[in-house]
């Protein structure tokens, strides 16, 4: 599990390029200001946005505007909780076609396999994983950043799992509901608001973002289920990514894929094969991006043990063994040139 630091990750123009969060998200944290009392066009006018841009439904800010906006919203509001008071707002309807499919799940299994496909469709700020804890009987929906959120982090994480848990209100019966719901930073002084949303205990300092739910709940049947409409919006969301990975560089699908993959990275041959090339025409296209396999996997090791070290959860040899070191002594070195000390003497957030 990951989530990137912008200290730590050097993302390049062509990686930033493949952000995507459509106008409609923007609108609703607007609202969210104006109903606080805050207003939206000061908001927008300290990042040089127009607010006539806010109604064209082509418009699509960059992730740097993005995260000015999200940094000036929480200045203007001083409301440290607004992830989730803007998640709040994020209900079904609000996702467009992915919405509808979900609505038609027969399962909730479904509609989380759907939303691990298809998220990209609404947005590339995160990535879902799921995975199941065969001991625990338990199921893990983590969310793993694609952007270094940095101070963003917190609004960003919040709204989201929160808007993805509305969508498992509207979905499932109302005795259905998560165990837990885990962050990767400390508990804020609104943790107990925090508890009340989500509608169950949250923990803080977790090494992973996520929800865990009971696996006995996945395969309810659910009463809203059209299997028929499931299909046929499902379709249109297949055909919405397919379009999306026509416009997504090839090394941030690289990087993404070493992101899924992380604990075991595929080599050159195996990520040409996936991607339907040889390993040369790879090589090839990663250098007309300005980049390289080696590199791409030289930044993703990087966040990778910057996160680990964070986490405070493996030692620094869990942590090489962990991103393909055979020796800890070659990790220590490649974590020196990266911050300019040993991992033994990082310390986040220094300057």
């Amino acid at each position: 599990m990951t989530f990137w630091d912008s200290a730590s990750q050097r993302e390049s123009p062509v990686a930033m390029s493949d952000f995507l969060l459509p106008v409609q998200y923007l609108r609703q944290i607007a609202e969210q200001l104006r109903a606080m009392g805050t207003d939206p066009a000061a908001w927008l006018a300290r990042c040089e946005v127009e607010p006539r841009q806010l109604d064209d439904p082509d418009y699509q800010p960059g992730f740097a505007l993005f995260s000015q906006l999200i940094e000036h919203a929480l200045a203007l509001t001083e409301e440290p909780a607004l992830g989730l008071l803007v998640g709040e707002r994020l209900v079904i309807n609000t996702h467009g076609i992915l919405g509808f499919a979900a609505l038609q799940s027969e399962s909730l299994r479904q509609a989380i396999q759907l939303v691990e496909r298809y998220l990209a469709v609404r947005t590339t700020l995160v990535t879902l994983r799921h995975e199941h804890d065969e001991a625990a009987q338990r199921e893990h929906i983590q969310f793993v950043a694609s952007f270094p959120l940095g101070s963003i982090e917190r609004t960003v994480l919040e709204a989201v799992m929160l808007a993805i848990k509305n969508v498992f209100d509207a979905i499932t019966p109302a005795n259905v509901c998560l165990s837990q719901v885990g962050f990767p930073f400390p508990a804020p002084c609104y943790a107990d608001l925090a508890n009340e949303m989500f509608g169950c205990p949250v923990a803080y300092d977790q090494p992973w973002a996520g929800f865990t739910i009971d696996s006995a709940l996945l395969d309810l049947p659910l009463r809203m289920a059209d299997p028929a409409a499931f299909r046929e919006a499902e379709s249109i969301c297949q055909r919405e990514l397919m379009k999306l990975g026509e416009k997504t560089s090839l090394s941030a699908r690289v990087r993404r894929l070493m992101l899924e993959k992380q604990n075991g990275f595929p080599s050159l041959v195996v990520t040409a094969r996936l991607f339907h090339m040889t390993p040369r025409t790879l090589h090839r296209h990663l250098l007309d991006e300005g980049t390289t396999f080696k590199q791409i996997l030289k930044e993703v090791r990087h966040s990778l043990a910057v996160e680990h070290l964070k986490s405070g959860r493996l030692s620094v040899q869990e942590i090489a063994c962990s991103l393909g070191y055979n020796d800890v002594a070659n990790f220590r070195r490649a974590f020196k040139q990266w911050e300019g000390v040993p991992p033994s003497e990082y310390r986040p957030g220094r300057q």
